[in-house]
């Protein structure tokens, strides 16, 4: 086996919430200050999207567009904790496995503190790990740029996977 690193990025448009479409960031719902929610084809979990594509990576395979397409009506509001349920499908279908992921969301609202330790267990959860090897952190963009003018929020994340040597 050897052991390889991926990287992740994701954004989404912060739009006004529908009674149906809550703020949702690691698999946990967020009452936005402003009652904002993230625009996306599935639930627009940035988090989980930027774990998702930083393992793909990791295992050397195509992005999570590739896999969850937004053209795809079946995965239309899906929950992105699910998405990561099936990314480590993929990695151990692949023979790929997990050793850890370590993520941060960009945001100047809401605050995220008191929710890391849940978000660190639903991450895990769907990824079969303990939360110690998943990393939740969060910083602003200093009201700076489109980020800190809080249009959208942000996440990047890195992955260390163990995958068959070639």
């Amino acid at each position: 086996m050897i052991t390889r690193s991926g990287i992740g990025y994701d954004v989404h448009r912060l739009e006004v919430a529908g009674a149906d479409r809550p703020l949702i960031l690691g698999g946990v719902t967020f009452q936005h200050p402003q009652g904002l929610t993230l625009s996306g084809h599935s639930d627009a979990d940035v988090l989980c999207h930027a774990i998702a594509d930083a393992l793909l990576g990791a295992a050397g395979l195509q992005d999570i567009g590739h896999f969850f397409p937004n053209t795809d009506p079946s995965i239309r509001g899906i929950s992105s904790l699910e998405i990561l349920r099936r990314v480590a499908g993929i990695l151990a279908d692949a023979g790929a496995r997990i050793i850890n992921v370590d993520s941060t969301l960009v945001a100047e609202e809401p605050r995220i503190g008191p929710y890391v330790q849940q978000m660190r267990e639903r991450i895990a959860g769907s990824l079969g790990l303990d939360s110690s090897r998943v990393g939740v952190k969060a910083t602003t963009n200093e009201c700076l740029g489109f980020l800190g003018r809080g249009e959208g929020i942000a996440a990047l994340a890195t992955a260390s996977v163990e995958t068959p040597a070639e």
